[in-house]
């Protein structure tokens, strides 16, 4: 939300640099995270002045310049070459004289003395568009003949600096979400910083308001008063639709609001000024003068502003006519009911929606406005007659019209202020300092929250409804702090704690050990958001539709499930860095799948799941580029040393550890891991239809391992000890002539299986196949480490193990030792 420091002096006496005012924002709580100086023109018109074209003369060697001079109001005219086919002797111009710089959009041009086609140039004469005051190129910009040759353009256009806060608005505070409200806050904040309590917010004057005549009445009926529990409304005629009053357009273009027309300017002004969207209907076309508010059949056609046709659902708010629809409520306008340059009446609308109504509707068309942006949060229901009010007041002082119906003003039903009690004591407690009662009541005074009744024990407030987010004892101790300042509370010099106890293994530790790991090989952690496209469960070839966990009211429709795997959220962050030249890339992410299943009758909740996991991702070269090292490319034997290095850490056993070659359809190839039967994690090299998919160029490398599953094995599994072995291990390698469908997994199991007291470990350093070997057959160099703790092996024991190792491996593998 951005908000400009003179809008705000208009409400507020303040003498104090924007650059303070930043400070104390932010210490309310409405954080600033940007300001900025600003001019209603970019770069401020410096170097532009008014001229007077005194001649006009053709160019001599060019049939579309001509040359002028044109007193700026220095002893000499300038002599400018001018392209414009309307500049003409006696006209008072814009000259841009050198040394100027002018803005063009996101391109800008600094004005030289020049010579073209042989005749000097000493400025520019300008079109509006080069001014930065318009779109227009028609043709330069000529002024009115009172204009004074010399007059700086800034003054005659009335620039003006300013400066704009770019304030980080959370959710609940929209109370602030404009400038009475930021005012609102600023005054009590100076307030308690003064200790004077001189300071008010100054609201605009509405004692000017009046009913011109009631020559068009516009009936107002509300079908539905839980979506809509107050409308207001009122007419004016003999309206004409132009341009806005500079001092309008200026605060528009100060945050960020572009100027259109005197009607729609004057909406958005008050919509920043009270936080109360407004919206205007060509009174013409309002069919009976009738306005009814209600919601319209499910699936009725209907056009807005934009000329896209959409399929209303039954709930969806709608203002009719007494013939149709004319506006989606809070949300959008209506094609055909809209505010033209041809419109002569209209008829205004300020209501308070339900907020749960406009965000539905909102989300469901995927229409972000800026007033759905303000029903969905919730606006202050008793504000729309003064916003309406203010609003119909600048629009006759602006465009000569009537008001000409009288304030219509539905409201069945008020909503109630925020009633209860709030304890001195609590007060002290809660912020853990003792604060003066009168102070207190002061800084509820200036949030205008009402004290009904006082005791010596407390005070009975009443909140009101713009405050939606202030409804009990704890949020008003809350808003007494923020003002009174968090800075201004002691800290104690006592330190208290209490002694915890974890579960074991404790999982945060745990976690923090393999991210430290992964951290320290190069590795960067990534964050997906839980929330996925629909699409991807279409695309992938083990995800199904039916395990959705659909999102009812989605944010968009790129995010309308929760994520049924890691990997598309993976593939998106590489497909991202690389369409950004960062092709090298391992990462890993911890986080949470969801899938639905057929729900326990008895429990609604039973048919959701979801579960932690690991997700390590590598692609692109080993090392970054370099002469020094070779261009080697990741490979699935790279992430396969990392996925087992994590299961050494963690000190799973490797007895019970198993792998087996599995090509799962998101795998090209891969292998899946288990303990003892279970599967728990896989790893393989992606799909290649999955990177097709998002355009990654490179092989994708990719491990999931189900972080609930291994935590419950770690759980189930108990640490031991054993003591460093006294007695040296023995080597032996033997090489083995196999058939090509044999695994190194089925000699290792072989191996176990045979030996299981002295062998210690077995190892493949060196697989060979080509030249001396018979076809389907492959040479395996295998090593294999014995070990006695309790003695030094005999070379006769470990000749009768490594006999018996060979004798196994024949048998079962048909094996063959090369010599």
């Amino acid at each position: 939300m951005k908000i400009s420091y003179s809008w705000l002096k208009n409400y507020i006496k303040l003498d104090i640099n924007p650059e303070k005012v930043s400070e104390i924002l932010t210490k309310t709580g409405l954080e600033v995270e940007g300001f900025e100086k600003i001019e209603t023109v970019k770069g401020g018109m410096e170097g532009i002045v008014i001229g007077e074209v005194l001649e006009k003369n053709d160019h001599p060697d060019a049939d579309k310049l001509c040359l002028t001079k044109v007193n700026i109001g220095s002893d000499e005219p300038l002599s400018i070459v001018c392209g414009a086919p309307n500049v003409e002797s006696g006209q008072k111009v814009v000259v841009a004289t050198i040394g100027a710089e002018l803005f063009m959009g996101d391109k800008s041009l600094k004005i030289k003395k020049a010579k073209i086609r042989g005749q000097k140039s000493e400025g520019m004469i300008c079109a509006e568009d080069e001014v930065g005051l318009g779109t227009s190129h028609e043709g330069i910009m000529v002024l009115d003949k009172d204009a004074v040759p010399g007059t700086p353009a800034k003054e005659y256009f009335d620039v003006k600096q300013d400066y704009v806060y770019e304030i980080g608005l959370t959710p609940n505070r929209m109370d602030a979400i404009s400038h009475i409200g930021t005012a609102r806050d600023l005054v009590a904040a100076l307030n308690q910083q003064n200790k004077s309590r001189n300071l008010k917010l100054n609201l605009p004057d509405l004692s000017g308001f009046n009913i011109d005549n009631q020559s068009h009445p516009v009936d107002v009926i509300i079908e539905d008063a839980k979506a809509c529990p107050r409308f207001s409304g009122i007419s004016i005629s003999d309206i004409q639709v132009g341009d806005s009053p500079n001092w309008i357009k200026n605060y528009l273009n100060a945050v960020g609001i572009r100027p259109i027309n005197n009607i729609v300017d004057i909406t958005n002004f008050v919509m920043l000024e009270y936080g109360q969207p407004l919206h205007a209907y060509d009174a013409d076309k309002i069919t009976d003068n009738k306005v009814v508010v209600k919601k319209l059949p499910d699936k009725t056609k209907f056009i807005t502003l934009d000329e896209e046709e959409r399929e209303l659902t039954s709930g969806d708010l709608m203002i009719c006519d007494a013939k149709e629809g004319m506006c989606i409520a809070g949300v959008f306008g209506g094609a055909h009911s809209g505010v033209t340059e041809s419109t002569k009446n209209i008829f205004l609308e300020s209501a308070y929606f339900d907020p749960k109504t406009i965000r539905k509707t909102a989300k469901y068309h995927g229409l972000q406005t800026d007033a759905s942006f303000r029903f969905e949060r919730g606006t202050d229901p008793n504000n729309t007659v003064n916003a309406l009010k203010r609003a119909a007041m600048l629009i006759r002082e602006t465009t000569g019209g009537k008001i000409t119906s009288k304030l219509v003003d539905v409201y069945p039903e008020p909503i109630l202020n925020f009633e209860f009690d709030v304890k001195y004591r609590n007060i002290n407690r809660l912020i853990g300092k003792h604060i003066n009662r009168e102070e207190i009541k002061s800084i509820l005074k200036d949030l205008e929250i009402g004290i009904l009744d006082q005791t010596k024990e407390g005070l009975r407030v009443s909140v009101p409804p713009f405050r939606a987010d202030v409804t009990r004892e704890a949020d008003v101790i809350e808003e007494i702090l923020r003002i009174y300042g968090y800075d201004n509370i002691e800290l104690s010099e006592q330190l208290k704690s209490a002694l915890s106890f974890r579960k074991k293994p404790d999982a945060g530790r745990i976690q923090n050990l393999v991210s430290d790991y992964l951290t320290a090989n190069g590795f960067h952690e990534m964050m997906n958001n839980s929330l996925s496209n629909s699409d991807y469960v279409k695309l992938s070839k083990t995800d199904k539709s039916e395990n959705n966990v659909v999102i009812l009211n989605p944010i968009s429709k790129d995010l309308d499930i929760m994520r049924q795997n890691m990997l598309f959220d993976a593939l998106e962050t590489v497909a991202y860095n690389q369409n950004r030249k960062a092709n090298d890339l391992k990462l890993y992410e911890f986080g949470k799948t969801y899938k639905k299943y057929n729900a326990n009758s008895d429990d609604a909740l039973s048919a959701y799941h979801e579960q932690r996991h690991l997700s390590i991702i590598v692609t692109g070269r080993k090392q970054p580029e370099s002469w020094a090292t070779e261009d080697e490319k990741v490979d699935v034997f790279l992430l396969k040393a990392y996925v087992e290095n994590i299961f050494k850490k963690l000190g799973i056993d490797e007895q019970n550890l198993s792998s087996e070659e599995e090509a799962t359809k998101d795998f090209d190839f891969g292998l899946t891991y288990k303990i003892g039967n279970q599967p728990f994690a896989s790893i393989g090299k992606a799909n290649k239809s999955y990177l097709k998919y998002f355009d990654i160029g490179n092989e994708v490398y990719y491990a999931d391992i189900n972080w609930d599953t291994l935590l419950q094995k770690l759980l189930d599994s108990e640490a031991g000890y054993n003591e460093i072995p006294k007695y040296p291990a023995a080597r032996r390698d033997l090489a083995l002539l196999i058939d090509k469908a044999v695994s190194y997994k089925q000699i290792e199991e072989i191996a176990r299986k045979t030996e299981k007291k002295l062998l210690k470990s077995v190892n493949l350093f060196d697989v060979y196949e080509g030249e001396n070997i018979e076809a389907g057959k492959k040479s395996y160099a295998v090593s294999f480490m014995l070990q006695n703790p309790d003695k030094t092996l005999t070379d006769k024991v470990i000749d009768k193990t490594m006999d018996r190792l060979i004798r196994a491996l024949k048998k079962e593998l048909g094996a063959v030792i090369r010599k």
